[in-house]
């Protein structure tokens, strides 16, 4: 009996140290109020002076609060399939614990003061069960809890998944309302307008991105003298264009074998890429095996090149702030997608986009994560 009551005591001790570091369920509750914070953003940017930035902002606010459901969702998926386990593993105990509750309760006052052994016994039994009787009250009070908490992180999961739902969908409706709010801007300064018909003969005899680089002044008609402020002072501390981690660094080989100098970054369907410091947008579009191809210039002599995105935003010869928004990531962010959390996979398995980020100084690569925040701890 004592070994029962200490077996299950170390699990329930278990259990509620586990709980206590991570509480699931607040963090799925407090993810429900960013998405709900988002939502009163997208409405009020719907008259914000600024429209992209107010947009960009609020594609963020979803992709912070889409991330920390989905995180919360996943814990609490992992926190009821372990309470579940628990409590099936200990179906024996649990029912031996009861059956002594119940003989307990049904025992009367006469018969537990008798024992066979006579006076003596009957006085050690009653000791004996003075004792325990507390701690198997208490046991059964922290297994009903157990019980009740994952009848709790059951509900949660079913009722956080309308507004799981409904984040996506007001995610995509902020991706949709900024691709209308880009198109619709003509406030950005220009350093050059593009000639398209240079451009073009540049892109079919272009064979690397190298050459490609190494020929973009030649497309610019009428560019402004001089430069943007330097970044140099930001080196090594400049955000990564979109939320992710890095999947290859640079020069590592991938599955085909081929390495590139730049890093590839592992990202969510749909996710918004944008501008790390103030740059001149120099190219958007295809290019060679790249896929779509965004090349900005923050300073005279360095190129920001980012390779793979679905859709891109803006025009050559734009002087872009910090921050704007360059393009979206392919790809679609659905709740299907989203949900596979619910069988307690690692929330790393839903970035299935990439972005390719490259750097040039004077048209010579270098490797990004001298740039760049990379670190995920």
């Amino acid at each position: 009996m004592r070994g029962l009551i200490a077996g299950l005591g170390a699990a329930l001790l278990s259990a509620t140290l586990v709980w206590a570091e991570t509480d699931p369920a607040e963090a799925a509750r407090e993810a429900a109020q960013r998405l709900g914070r988002a939502s009163s953003m997208l409405n009020d940017a719907e008259n914000a002076r600024n429209r992209v930035k107010a947009l960009t902002e609020t594609i963020h606010a979803y992709e912070d609060g889409l991330q920390a459901m989905r995180e919360g969702l996943r814990r609490a998926s992992i926190r009821e399939e372990t309470l579940s386990r628990e409590l099936q593993s200990r179906d024996a105990e649990i029912g031996q614990l009861l059956g002594v509750l119940q003989s307990i309760g049904q025992t009367r006052g006469p018969v537990v003061l008798l024992h066979p052994s006579g006076p003596v016994g009957t006085a050690r039994s009653g000791m004996i069960l003075s004792d325990v009787a507390p701690a198997l009250d208490l046991r059964a009070k922290e297994l009903r809890e157990r019980l009740e908490e994952v009848t709790v992180l059951r509900q949660l999961q079913e009722s956080a998944v309308e507004t799981l739902r409904e984040g996506l969908q007001g995610a995509q409706t902020a991706r949709s309302e900024l691709s209308k709010a880009v198109a619709d801007r003509t406030d950005l300064p220009r350093r050059f307008a593009e000639d398209p018909v240079k451009t073009a003969l540049l892109l079919a005899s272009s064979e690397t991105l190298e050459g490609f680089a190494s020929g973009l002044a030649g497309t610019a008609v009428n560019e402004v003298p001089g430069s943007l402020p330097t970044i140099s002072d930001r080196k090594g501390e400049l955000a990564l264009p979109v939320d992710g981690r890095v999947l290859r660094r640079a020069n590592e080989r991938d599955a085909a074998g081929i390495s590139r100098p730049g890093i590839v970054v592992a990202t969510r369907p749909g996710a918004l890429v944008t501008l790390p410091a103030p740059a001149t947008l120099r190219y958007r579009g295809p290019l060679l095996d790249y896929g779509n191809v965004v090349i900005l210039e923050p300073e005279a002599g360095i190129l920001l090149v980012f390779a793979g995105l679905d859709v891109v935003y803006g025009a050559a010869g734009e002087v872009l702030p910090g921050g704007s928004p360059v393009g979206l990531m392919g790809g679609e962010d659905t709740e299907s997608d989203a949900l596979l959390i619910e069988n307690g996979k690692d929330a790393g398995a839903e970035r299935s986009q990439t972005l390719y980020i490259e750097i040039r100084e004077d048209n010579t690569p270098v490797d990004p994560e001298t740039w760049f925040l990379t670190d995920e701890g």
